[in-house]
């Protein structure tokens, strides 16, 4: 195809858009500035604040406004005679079905979570619509051409999961400080700030003579007439000092574990706050929530610098007092924000004295701030290279130049003399449970497991269906749409408390169930096999999904282990390799550099840009793509 033949084809295709933030507003400028003239963006995001350093398309004045809208006007203030359409919505909304993806020539994504990605994936094959993948993270990126019949989908290869940790780890036995940060976010943060109602295991009271009888009430209540000084000594005295001592007291424990150091308030805050610091009413604090500070009235101005038990100590204090001078409206409704100043101070403060008790190394603001927003700061080059290298892969889609399709690899260091590595594309995964059909196998106990257990854990969970309809057979167990009447909801919300053998159509060992989702037009069929015990600490679901893409543990470390039946896990996403993933892989070279250690990564950037990085130098024997 010539010059004349590729700008016609670029002029006369119709591009979806799917994510209008790092990688979208480098994408939107590439592809009206390379000739194309019928765009569609779909993002439901708002700007805010922290997108500002590298979202180039937005300004301070837009924060609180449609992604996608103001990506779209600032365009066409540059290329005004385009047609660049915006929606500012979920892409899985029922308006964006099959039919309306059909209207595309390509669809590209700059996606930040795992489900959406899944779902246009879905659509992109139901609608017969060549998909272009993304994503970066740092220094690395990478771009994936997903045709249907031609190359592998998306969700042909295992996907990482984000790691989750057990609560017994978060509140007991904490060795990293990512550990800490869960701790200090989701529980303590939430405890005080959020709903107090919600149970959680900081209301445990050390049992000695140093519990008075007011720590057998609320101890995160605040009397009407409480001091705050005197409120926020209690709660660190509390959280830091008898919990660790009522943890100390189960000598089992810490056999073959450091012991924790319990740390009181008396021993590293002055006795009189208000003199060593003013007092939070006069603070220089300004109207604007998300800015108000704690680190000024103390001096502390980097964020890099690395606070001592008494900086972190004074930190927590002040913070606490501010919300309370400062933000009392929003206590009971407050959740952890990255963005939000003051809670990022706290968290980093709480985080840090815990891992000061426990004898985990500190960590900067800065560096516990993108530990708990599970950030690896963007890279705005990166982010234009890799909308660079989406456009040319969709040129190549619309000249359907399959010989020439390539997934390109954008590395952080030169790898055979090169930071772009380019490899053909893989073939479909004949055990795709989405493009290939191939049945899944769910290890289940029939008589025990309810629908709903089924429903939650494999089907919704796993499977990412959002719209499911169950059946067995030709009756219908389970169904969700808008379209049903009462008695038919009444009839599956039914069927969701009965076990799976008492169903009116009885799911047994050796049954087939039939699960669809009419939005993302996808069907799969689960063997099921009945099994009686499960190892509770391994296989905590009580279920076993076979042939289904998941992310193996990583580390010798369970993603979700714990030693007690009743155990919740608390998500925290983080970088992870993937020993498993080489062997399905493709090698490009029989020597792997140096600085390439981790074959995958999952990941987000404080570019909201969610991704999983694949090294090539990691992937195995070459796959033939099929012509």
């Amino acid at each position: 195809m010539d010059t004349q033949q590729q700008q016609s084809a670029i002029q006369g295709a119709k591009v979806l858009m799917v994510g209008a933030g790092g990688i979208g507003c480098e994408l939107l400028k590439t592809l009206a500035l390379s000739g194309f003239q019928d765009i569609h963006i779909i993002d439901m995001d708002t700007i805010e604040v922290s997108n500002l350093n590298r979202q180039f398309l937005f300004r301070r004045s837009h924060v609180g406004q449609s992604k996608a809208k103001v990506a779209r006007d600032a365009v066409l203030r540059f290329r005004p005679h385009i047609n660049i359409r915006s929606h500012h919505a979920n892409v899985k909304n029922p308006e964006f079905d099959v039919d309306f993806f059909k209207q595309f020539d390509v669809v590209l994504n700059g996606l930040d979570n795992l489900d959406a990605r899944r779902h246009v994936n879905r659509l992109c094959l139901a609608a017969d619509v060549p998909l272009v993948e993304s994503g970066t993270t740092g220094f690395l990126g990478q771009v994936t051409v997903h045709v249907k019949g031609k190359t592998e989908c998306y969700e042909c290869q295992t996907k990482p999961a984000p790691k989750t940790y057990p609560v017994c780890t978060i509140t007991s036995t904490p060795t990293k400080f990512v550990h800490c940060i869960v701790w200090a976010k989701d529980l303590l943060f939430a405890k005080l700030f959020g709903d107090k109602n919600q149970d959680n295991d900081l209301n445990v009271r050390a049992n000695n003579a140093a519990s008075s009888s007011k720590e057998t009430e609320d101890v995160f209540e605040r009397a009407e007439d409480e001091d705050i000084d005197q409120y926020g000594r209690k709660i660190y005295d509390h959280v830091f000092g008898y919990n660790i001592e009522a943890a100390l007291s189960n000598e089992e424990t810490w056999k073959n574990r450091r012991r924790p150091r319990p740390i009181y308030s008396k021993e590293v805050l002055p006795e009189s706050m208000s003199q060593q610091n003013g007092s939070t009413q006069n603070c220089s604090a300004t109207d604007d929530d998300s800015t108000v500070s704690a680190m000024p009235l103390l001096g502390l101005k980097n964020p890099q610098e690395l606070w001592g038990l008494t900086q972190n100590s004074l930190v927590f204090m002040e913070a606490l007092k501010l919300f309370f001078a400062k933000r009392k409206k929003e206590i009971g409704h407050l959740t952890f924000d990255k963005d939000d100043q003051l809670a990022v101070e706290f968290v980093t403060a709480a985080a840090n004295i815990r891992a000061e008790s426990f004898g985990i190394p500190l960590h900067s603001l800065f560096e516990a701030k993108g530990i708990a927003g599970n950030i690896v700061h963007a890279v705005a080059t990166t982010n234009a290279i890799v909308a660079g290298l989406i456009v040319i892969e969709a040129i190549k889609v619309l000249k359907k130049d399959a010989d020439k399709y390539r997934m390109t690899y954008c590395l952080e260091h030169p790898s055979r003399k090169m930071l772009l590595m380019p490899v053909e594309p893989f073939e479909p995964n004949p055990a795709c449970y989405v493009c290939s059909k191939t049945p899944l196998v769910l290890e289940i106990n029939t008589q025990k497991s309810k629908l709903r257990d089924l429903v939650d854990k494999i089907v919704t969970a796993k499977l990412g269906m959002n719209l499911p309809l169950i059946m067995h057979g030709a009756s219908l167990l389970y169904e969700v749409g808008d379209d049903l009447d009462d008695i038919m909801v009444a009839n599956y919300n039914a069927n969701l408390e009965k076990s799976l053998s008492e169903l009116p159509s009885p799911v047994i060992n050796g049954s087939i169930l039939t699960v669809e989702d009419l939005q993302q037009e996808l069907s799969c069929k689960i063997n099921v096999k009945h099994r009686e015990e499960f190892d509770e600490e391994k296989e905590p679901e009580g279920m076993v999904l076979s042939g289904w893409t998941q992310s193996p543990a990583t580390n010798g470390e369970s993603a979700s282990t714990s030693n007690n039946e009743n155990e919740k896990a608390v998500d925290v996403t983080e970088s992870s390799s993937g020993p498993e993933m080489a062997s399905k892989k493709r090698r490009l070279s029989e020597t792997q550099p140096e600085n390439h250690k981790k074959e995958t990564e999952n990941v987000e950037s404080d570019d909201d840009d969610l991704m999983e990085i694949e090294h090539p130098v990691m992937v195995s024997k070459k796959k033939k793509r099929v012509e």
